[in-house]
């Protein structure tokens, strides 16, 4: 799944100026005496999309729960986008024997005389390496010992496949195991390069323009690179395809969640990645029914093009339209949803949410004393800013390894792929349980430390118990799952408002790297089996110590300034309720 959203679009509309009811009074010419006045400047009530949501709109009636469907089957296709998973899997293979009268891809894998041409290793027989040949006149049936140097090995010339169902066969890469992992790394450098594009078109034509442009494209590339004829041109397109199409997910995340009230936005975003998760099981299930890769691609593929018609059917958000100062539609919309929902908007909500005033606006510390000059001077901020991004880094590297790694469990590789995916959605709502019940901090730093606990133990569990292998792999993800759906909110209540959506974007780009790297690491058994859920471990050990030097979040009131962020996990930064006196 794709973890990471662009964080600057999500809240787009955090600059724009919020008004009061009495703001309009005084617009009308009501005369209101000094005291009152006094009282208003003390308490004003504000008036924006989210006390809409909350007091007169509803904050999850009709309309909302139609667009969340709507934009959850969408999200639903764009989880099949990983399908490099199982048409660049890594294929069994073993030198082709020419003297055997071996001259395809495709023979029987496991004949009677392999053991006479071919050593034996731990795991059945040597993949990239063959005894040197003395003689030519074997058969298909028949290879006698006496053909070869059994006291000599010498590199393939040529590979046999055990299927031909994946690009490793169809291109013929055989031990070129660096070059076939190659195509996840690609994969997630295209999500990298997605993140300011997809940005840029949101924020400046619309989320909704963002969505269709990045499911088509998704669908369009995709679609053409089931048809190519190279493993370069397949790499080629699958960068194309995934720097312009994966941005499909954090479009459609960011429409449902900035057009539902404050109190269902976390379960909105938890069951639109949920659902993205649900897709990634329906790959496995799709590729399961139909092996051939080229098939795979065409079937995830087509239905994008279907998506086309969400440009007339999904609603813009309210929230872009009102921060670009389009007016008349977001009225339009605004009544649409009162009407759906059948609620009602007060004409005096709406004039003040469509006629913001001109307030000033002052510089932040920022702006005038320099970012890097800022954070040089707050030791505390130094740390979070030198921590959060490893904490990313280290969640998306086991997150994705795990998925990837899966597939190589057992025999069964799309069943462990399907069901690696699907324990990550009750991890996802556990969290949003825990996070609000033990903390932000403990729920992250243990889910950190139990994955990395049963990475660990997994490698050390004897391949005959393949039950409990399985059993302790799937912890391993269900935790790390739970932190990366943790994680978002965790590190934007360490930040300053003022500094929120820059260090948020920084932690999540750095984050990529993991996903980078991640895809490599089923190369790492070459040296040793155990070796990639070791690193999974140890990084999970080293990311979950550095959580428990920032301080608890939950219960604090979110960070305006840098002082308030810095005095997190203190007194003074407890939500307080006080009451006026009259």
């Amino acid at each position: 799944m794709s973890i990471d959203i662009e964080c600057s679009s999500s809240s787009s509309n955090d600059m724009t100026e919020k008004r009061t009811l009495s703001d309009v009074d005084k617009q009308h010419g009501k005369e209101t005496n000094k005291d009152e006045d006094e009282k208003e400047n003390v308490t004003p009530q504000p008036i924006d999309l989210d006390y809409l949501l909350a007091n007169e709109l509803g904050q999850f009636g009709w309309f909302q729960l139609r667009n969340v469907l709507l934009l959850a089957l969408l999200t639903l296709f764009g989880g099949t986008s990983s399908e490099y998973i199982f048409s660049a899997a890594a294929t069994p293979h073993r030198c082709r024997i020419p003297e055997c009268s071996e001259g395809e891809k495709l023979h029987e894998f496991n004949p009677q005389w392999i053991n006479n041409a071919i050593p034996e290793t731990s795991s059945g027989f040597a993949s990239c390496e063959r005894y040197a040949p003395v003689g030519t006149n074997g058969s298909l049936d028949y290879c006698p010992a006496n053909l070869f140097d059994q006291s000599n090995t010498v590199a393939c010339e040529g590979f046999v496949y055990a299927n031909n169902n994946t690009v490793v066969y169809e291109f013929d890469l055989g031990c070129n195991e660096w070059l076939r992992a190659f195509a996840g790394t690609i994969q997630s450098l295209g999500t990298l390069l997605a993140l300011p594009i997809t940005g840029f078109i949101s924020d400046r034509f619309g989320r909704r323009i963002a969505l269709v442009i990045s499911i088509v494209s998704q669908g369009l590339f995709g679609f053409i690179r089931a048809f190519s004829v190279s493993y370069t041109m397949y790499l080629i397109l699958q960068i194309v395809q995934t720097t312009f199409g994966s941005g499909a997910f954090s479009s459609a995340f960011i429409l449902a969640t900035e057009l539902v009230g404050p109190k269902y936005r976390v379960i909105t975003g938890v069951t639109l990645t949920s659902m993205f998760t649900l897709g990634e099981v329906l790959l496995g299930g799709t590729a399961w029914l139909i092996p051939p890769w080229r098939y795979v691609i065409m079937v995830t593929t087509i239905p994008c093009f279907f998506f086309v018609v969400y440009y007339w059917i999904i609603t813009e958000s309210v929230r872009w339209l009102l921060s670009t100062k389009k007016y008349t539609e977001a009225k339009k919309i605004l009544h649409t949803i009162a009407r759906v929902n059948k609620t009602q908007i007060s004409e005096k909500s709406l004039e003040v949410i469509l006629n913001p005033s001109q307030l000033t606006i002052t510089k932040s510390n920022a702006d005038s004393l320099g970012l890097v000059r800022t954070i040089i001077r707050s030791p505390i901020l130094l740390r979070r800013i030198c921590t959060t991004p490893l904490w990313w880094m280290t969640m998306t590297f086991v997150y994705y390894g795990l998925s990837i790694n899966s597939t190589s469990l057992s025999d069964t590789m799309h069943l462990n792929y399907m069901l690696t995916s699907f324990v990550s959605i009750p991890g996802f709502y556990s969290s949003a349980f825990f996070s609000n019940t033990i903390g932000r901090k403990f729920t992250v730093a243990v889910g950190f430390f139990i994955s990395a606990a049963c990475n660990i133990s997994f490698v050390f569990i004897p391949r005959d118990f393949a039950i409990l292998r399985l059993i302790v792999y799937l912890l391993g993800k269900f935790f790390i799952s739970s932190v990366a759906s943790t994680l978002y909110i965790y590190t934007s209540e360490l930040y300053p408002t003022e500094y929120r959506h820059t260090f948020l974007g920084f932690s999540s780009m750095i984050g990529r790297i993991g996903s980078i790297f991640a895809p490599l690491t089923p190369a790492l058994m070459i040296y040793y089996h155990g070796l990639p859920s070791l690193l999974f471990g140890g990084m999970g050990v080293v990311a979950g110590l550095l959580v428990l030097t920032q301080p608890e979040t939950l219960g604090c009131n979110m960070p305006d300034t840098l002082a308030e962020a810095e005095a997190i996990g203190k007194p003074e930064s407890k939500i307080k309720t006080t009451r006026l006196s009259t």
